[in-house]
């Protein structure tokens, strides 16, 4: 099976952990070797997030694990980069 380098996940979480904590935790995931996270939404209950993830060989289980060990939720899995290398996307003429 294809390494996974590149994980995209959207996160409904609540307020507490913060969301620099949140990303600290995730970011000590097995496997994971850098974390970037976007506040997406908020309202009064719980933070909508978009979380990436990059690392030689991720296990989605694992990281699902840990998002959920803080209390969120993983509502979608939006990219998905496996493979030797991380492929970028690049705009194509269906892209118009």
């Amino acid at each position: 099976m294809a390494s996974v380098r590149r994980l995209v996940i959207d996160v409904l979480k609540p307020h507490d952990p913060t969301l620099l904590e949140f990303t600290e935790r995730v970011t000590e995931t097995d496997s994971v070797n850098g974390v970037s996270s976007s506040l997406i939404e908020l309202d009064q209950e719980v933070q909508n997030v978009k979380i990436t993830f990059e690392g030689e060989d991720m296990d989605f289980e694992v990281i699902q694990e840990t998002v959920e060990e803080l209390g969120g939720t993983v509502h979608s899995v939006d990219q998905v980069a496996c493979g030797e290398y991380i492929v970028e996307d690049r705009r194509t003429l269906q892209d118009s």
